[in-house]
């Protein structure tokens, strides 16, 4: 009997190390793993972002009677809107720069939304616009591990400014809305007419029972006149 006590006593007493072990490992080492990944990450974008906005940028002329349509009524657009395009990055790269200064957010965007890729920061949803284009581009980020960089997201409010610098330049966004929705709620994903940017992440803190959804609009930026013609061709309002 003792020595079955003695074996009982040590196994919890085991499990309790492994499982304090895990918890600090996920915590705290997966944070200093990530800030190596994000400043040598911060370091080589950087310095790509320099070379190609010191080029002279793709850019397309669009007609916005040609975009919409002939009887389309624009008051206030532009004669000729310059839209700047970008190509989509490969799996896993990093190809932009998220900043929120309400909260401390400075960090390297990389391309995807698997597990593997936002262990190295905030990652972008394959198959929707990238930051900075028209619709409605999704970035997804870890908020208790690997860095943690959407833990504060629950301080952001309506007004909040934000925004992306990528090879095409900096667009700046403002909050407009936020929301807490379940896992399933895959539509928070759905095209939408304009700039937009969806941020996501795990709640409350420490679970991921819930969702807590950020929708920032586009207010300024390179591709901005664009997004508003795109806002015009396919808002609710378009006929």
């Amino acid at each position: 009997m003792r020595r079955n006590v003695q074996v009982l006593g040590w196994t919890l007493i085991w499990s309790g190390v492994f499982i304090f072990g895990y918890l600090g490992y996920q915590l705290f080492v997966t944070d200093l793993i990530n800030a190596g990944v994000q400043e040598a990450a911060a370091e080589e974008l950087q310095h790509e972002l320099e070379g190609s906005q010191s080029e002279s940028p793709t850019v397309e002329t669009i007609d916005p009677e040609e975009f919409i349509g002939g009887d389309a009524d624009l008051p206030g657009t532009p004669g000729v809107v310059q839209y700047y395009p970008e190509d989509v990055p490969e799996h896993g790269t990093a190809f932009a720069f998220l900043r929120i200064p309400k909260i401390g957010v400075d960090e390297v965007v990389f391309a995807g939304v698997d597990l593997e890729t936002l262990k190295s920061g905030p990652g972008h949803m394959e198959g929707t616009p990238l930051p900075g284009q028209p619709g409605n581009s999704v970035l997804s980020g870890h908020r208790t591990t690997h860095g943690r960089p959407f833990f504060d997201f629950d301080l952001l409010e309506v007004g909040d400014v934000m925004e992306v610098e990528s090879a095409v330049g900096v667009h700046r966004y403002v909050v407009r809305e936020m929301r807490i929705v379940a896992p399933t709620d895959v539509w928070v994903t759905a095209a939408r007419a304009g700039g937009w940017m969806t941020l996501t992440t795990c709640h409350p803190k420490f679970s991921a029972r819930e969702r807590l959804v950020v929708w920032a609009e586009m207010v300024s930026g390179p591709n901005f006149e664009f997004a508003q013609l795109h806002e015009k061709k396919f808002g609710p309002s378009a006929t």
